[in-house]
């Protein structure tokens, strides 16, 4: 298991996060994700630990409020030392009926940590993660209440999932000028069958040196190599239950098709080759597996040892990389002669 800086950083984190979408749903949606409950979350987060992940990721409207209160007592039933493990959370989403109990303001903010705080029974949380884009509160209003939660000590370091590429340089901008704490991550969607992000996120990433923290590696579980063209999945299944994210099957069919014939080769599962597509990926920090079962999390653990060759690489990649797009097309047609000289300057 390695373990990596997170951003700009000095916070090294596991190169596999334990996520807890699948820890406290009794009703609603989250049954259909996961209905662990205290005895059952508690292996699986003592499975992790022991396998080297110091990185457990929640969020406060999983099982509306649930997960992150399982999660936090698990950390105390197993006796976990506080500084052996990076504890990340998320707010945005409704938390109650009145009308200001989401979104990105600084009222939210500022009740919402405090909520998860008491419900995960810590005194910080190592990485607090806008869950959402606002577009009726200014991003300026957000990042303020950010830096004021790091000022006061409450939260160490701040991230973001789920916004586009202009929002997220956006508040940089805003932080850089007005000397604020600066989002250090970004938790976005990204599998084999789902690589949009490569378009504008991922260079932007590159650019401004931020981490990336995957969510829903197996797309759902579609990747898992429980589903095909002519396989359904089992009655009761993720993806039988809950068809999300969407994805572009026919792409996915075609994935699953050639992973399939790499992990048979290397006598392994899909789920491991596909984790293992983005353990390979150079700006991916860390990948968010989820499970309801301890022999899911062994087999999603599995993957870190799992080695693609440049052509097991670009197998996967013949079959999931995206079409051309403008203006994609265009720099990569006009820049090419500029990318050459750099290249040969490198080399001098």
């Amino acid at each position: 298991m390695r373990h990596l800086p997170l951003g700009r950083t000095g916070l090294f984190v596991s190169e596999l996060c334990l996520g807890t979408m699948t820890f406290g749903g009794t009703e609603g949606m989250w049954s259909k994700i996961g209905t662990l409950q205290q005895s059952d979350a508690e292996r699986l987060v003592g499975q992790a630990i022991d396998a080297g992940i110091n990185f457990i990721d929640t969020a406060d409207v999983y099982a509306g409020g649930a997960s992150e209160q399982i999660t936090g007592q698990a950390l105390r039933n197993l006796k976990i030392a506080r500084d052996h493990v990076v504890v990340a959370t998320k707010v945005f989403g409704e938390t109650g009926p009145g009308l200001n109990m989401r979104g990105n303001t600084r009222g939210h903010i500022l009740d919402a940590v405090k909520a998860s705080l008491k419900r995960m029974q810590l005194d910080h949380i190592d990485l607090y993660q806008i869950h959402g884009f606002d577009p009726a509160t200014p991003i300026e209003e957000t990042v303020r209440a950010l830096d004021q939660l790091v000022r006061h000590g409450h939260v160490r370091y701040v991230g973001v999932s789920n916004w586009a590429a202009w929002q997220i340089v956006k508040a940089l901008g805003i932080a850089e000028r007005l000397g604020l704490a600066r989002f250090e991550s970004l938790q976005a969607y990204y599998t084999v069958a789902g690589r949009d992000l490569e378009r504008e996120l991922i260079p932007m990433l590159q650019s401004e040196g931020l981490g990336l923290m995957v969510w829903s590696p197996l797309a759902g579980g579609l990747l898992s190599g429980k589903y095909g063209r002519e396989q359904q999945g089992e009655q009761g299944s993720r993806r039988t239950a809950f068809d999300f994210p969407p994805v572009d099957k026919d792409r996915a069919w075609d994935a699953v098709d050639a992973m399939r014939g790499i992990a048979q080769a290397k006598g392994v599962s899909v789920a491991q080759i596909a984790l293992a597509w983005l353990l390979h990926q150079p700006q991916v920090t860390s990948v968010i597996v989820g499970a309801k079962r301890p022999d899911q999390l062994a087999d999603n653990i599995r993957a870190t040892e799992v080695r693609l060759s440049a052509q097991d690489l670009q197998q996967i990649d013949a079959v999931s990389k995206l079409a051309p797009e403008y203006p994609g097309w265009m720099l990569e047609r006009q820049g090419d002669f500029r990318r050459q000289q750099l290249r040969e300057a490198r080399r001098d």
